[in-house]
């Protein structure tokens, strides 16, 4: 039998399913357990600093709530990404399957790299898509916007790009 090593034991690691433990070390870790954790006194003090913590809380999430992107714009924006995003990316897969069928049929002689060009320009494609998709949409509730986007999304990054100005004059 292997001595056992002389490594610590990781913090995660299980108890009682070590064999070739020392008795040692199970005893010292048993009466770790068989210890109760000491209570915290109550004082009005820590209650007080628990209930603004908890307001604080509260707060954060009130005014995450107010900044969060609405369901309807969020489902809009959905809705685009997997237009703009799905259908080039499905030619993707497409090409892969069309061109084993032309290649094993003989039909037609392909070369290896204009497969792969052709699926890394459709999956780039499909990339790009998600930032269109979620720019093209009308961030307004009320308003859904037409069906390319282009001027929501001449609008919308428009907002992007000075956020970024912003954000770097700090």
């Amino acid at each position: 039998m292997a001595p056992e090593s002389p490594r610590k034991r990781l913090p995660f690691e299980p108890v009682g399913k070590t064999a070739g433990k020392p008795a040692e070390d199970s005893k010292k870790e048993s009466k770790k357990a068989a210890k109760p954790a000491p209570a915290p006194a109550k004082t009005t003090a820590k209650t007080t600093a628990k209930q603004s913590t908890s307001a604080k809380k509260a707060a954060s999430n009130a005014a995450s709530a107010s900044t969060a992107i609405p369901e309807v714009v969020s489902n809009r924006m959905l809705r685009r990404m997997m237009v703009f995003s799905g259908i080039p990316t499905g030619l993707g897969v497409l090409t892969f399957f069309v061109s084993y069928y032309l290649v094993v049929n003989q039909a037609l002689e392909l070369p290896s790299y204009f497969v792969l060009l052709i699926t890394l320009g459709c999956f780039g494609l499909g990339v790009a898509g998600l930032t269109y998709g979620v720019l093209s949409a009308s961030w307004d509730e009320d308003r859904p916007g037409n069906r390319l986007g282009l001027e929501e999304f001449r609008v919308n990054f428009g907002r992007m790009t000075s956020a970024w100005g912003a954000k770097s004059d700090r």
